[in-house]
This record gives structure tokens, sequence and C-alpha cells, in this order.
């Protein structure tokens, strides 16, 4: 085991400083983005426009040696079978041809996710939770491994149709990588005035890990030890919210999953064997705030679900000594 805890560790690594070639001050981002490739789960990336979604995007498919990348650019005039595919039929040959879309990939992009509409967003929804795809009447299974990462513009509001419940609950980790630091900026007009910027060195960006390796290292994530007792607070913390005054509708069992799988994949990443009630509390906001829908009065005060999930982990007392 510890040998797998090391190369995960190692991946972990090399995935921050692959990252860090194209942007600056993001190595948290940059980590959290290795839990969800670990823990086998899609991510959503939302923030202001100019700060670096879709690149962090391009630099994390770009890892990964012989991964198909595919980037769609989400618009209200797409149709699901531009995502998906279509049947053609061939009058020579007197049938018809299944004609893959994009989806059929290692890696996905789907930028600007809001502004499809939600027939086209529900095209995804069966790729995401099931791995496959169905045209037709005919079911066809996506590569192995399968990423979907998103971006979505939280502030604009004409012409976006806001992600439905069940379509967030399929994204394992929502991240917002925010403005830079003040340091950060700097060094980052540094790098474009030496001709260092993200456009010039992501072309010549090399893989750090194959992507066939990549289910191996989160199926040894997933022999990551998790005490009962941190079992229990993962348990507390999904069900405190289904009873939180300020919230409608609280985080369900698949949420929980999503918790403990990705609290799997940070503690190796950590270079531990087995999870700590730290590892839950760091991921509690990107994994369980998207999750949870409001109550009219919380969203009239402009509370935010990682308020809410920030206040549940000052109020849910965590596990000590549990290895």
């Amino acid at each position: 085991m510890s040998d797998r805890i090391q190369d995960i560790q190692s991946f972990g690594e090399a995935l921050v400083n692959h990252v860090a070639k194209t942007l600056v001050g993001q190595e948290e981002t940059a980590l959290l983005m290795a839990v969800g490739l670990l823990a086998e789960g899609h991510i959503l990336l939302e923030d202001v426009p100019g700060v670096g979604k879709t690149r962090l995007a391009q630099t994390v498919a770009q890892s990964m040696e012989g991964a198909v990348f595919r980037r769609i650019q989400f618009t209200p005039d797409l149709l699901p079978s531009d995502v998906v595919g279509v049947n053609v039929f061939h009058p020579g040959e007197g049938r018809f041809q299944f004609r893959p879309g994009p989806i059929f990939a290692h890696v996905i992009l789907a930028d600007e996710i809001n502004r499809a509409t939600p027939r086209t967003q529900a095209a995804l929804l069966e790729a995401m939770q099931e791995r496959q795809v169905t045209s037709d009447g005919v079911t066809r299974p996506l590569p192995s491994p399968f990423f979907v990462l998103a971006t979505q513009n939280p502030v604009e509001q004409e012409g976006t149709f806001p992600l439905p419940e069940a379509q967030l609950d399929r994204f394992l980790l929502r991240l917002s990588p925010g403005y830079p630091s003040a340091e950060a900026e700097r060094e980052m007009l540094a790098r474009v005035a030496r001709r260092e910027g993200a456009e010039d060195v992501l072309p010549a960006l090399k893989p750090v890990v194959a992507a066939e390796e990549l289910p191996r290292l989160a199926q040894a994530t997933r022999e990551v030890a998790v005490h009962p007792d941190v079992q229990g607070y993962v348990v507390d913390l999904v069900r405190a919210s289904r009873t939180h005054r300020e919230i409608r509708l609280g985080a369900s069992p698949r949420a929980a999953i999503a918790l403990l799988r990705a609290t799997q994949a940070l503690a190796a990443l950590r270079g531990r064997p087995y999870v700590v009630p730290e590892d839950v509390a760091d991921l509690a906001v990107p994994v369980l705030a998207h999750r949870l829908i409001l109550s009219p009065e919380a969203e009239l005060e402009g509370k935010t679900g990682a308020e809410i999930v920030r206040e549940l982990l000052d109020k849910v007392p965590a596990p000590t000594e549990a290895h």
C-alpha cells in the first residue's frame, strides 16, 4: 500500500507543478482537481470571467498521456445530437450508421455549460452518471477514464439556463479558482512580458500520467482506510444539512458517498493511508455546497451554500484520534 500511496502522491505533485506552469497561484485548486480525477468524479469550475477556468481545464486534460480531449462550446442552439452523436443514413448501403459526437472522449471540456438549453444539458446526465450514452435505443459505452470538466459564469443571467439540481448532483466538486493574489498577478504579467504566458507554455507541456494509469491509481485510493468514527462524521454532516432551517433540500446519500470517496483521494495525495477529520472538513464545501437547495428566505438574505456548510462544520463535532 505504501508504494501505491507514494505513486498517488507523486501524481498529485506532478499535476500541481504542471498547472503551475500555465497558471500562477492555483496550487490548491490543482490539488482539488487531482482529487476529482482520483475519485473518478466530474468537476464544475464556477467563477467570474477571466480567472483561467478554461485554461485550467485544458492544462489538466493535457496532463494525461494518451487521453482524447474534446472541447464543447455550449451555446443556446447546441442540440443533444451535437453532443452525443447522430445516426446518418447511407443510401448506397441502405442502412443507418452512428456518427459519434464529441462526448466519446476521455476528457470533455463543457465550456460555459449553462449557456445550453436544459434539453442539451440533460444529454450529459447519462454520460456523467453511467459512463454511457443511448441514442435511438442503442446504448454505447464511453471510454475509460471519462471526465467532464465544465465551466460556467455565475454572474451572467441573460442567455443562460441554470443547471438543474440533478445535473449539479453529478459533479463531484464545484471549484471557484478566484482572483489571484497581488503577488501572483504580478508574476503572471511578468511571464507574459517574457513570452512565458499560458498560451506560450501550454502547447509544449508534457503529460504527467498515462490515461490508462489513472484507473489503477483511482482504485488504490479506495483502499485508503476510513475509521468508523470518520464515516460517522460524514453522515452527521450530511444529515445536519437536512434539518438546517435555511436549507430546503439537504445533501443526499449520493453526496455522502461522494464526500467519502473524495476524502480517500485527498488523504492519499497527502501521503496517508487513512482519512482524518481534517480531510473531511477541507472537502465539505466543494463537495456539498452545490448540492444544497436553500430556502427562499436564505436566498433573499444572500446566503450561499458554502456559508451554510461552514456553519455545519462549526456545529457538528469532529471525532478525535480516529485513524
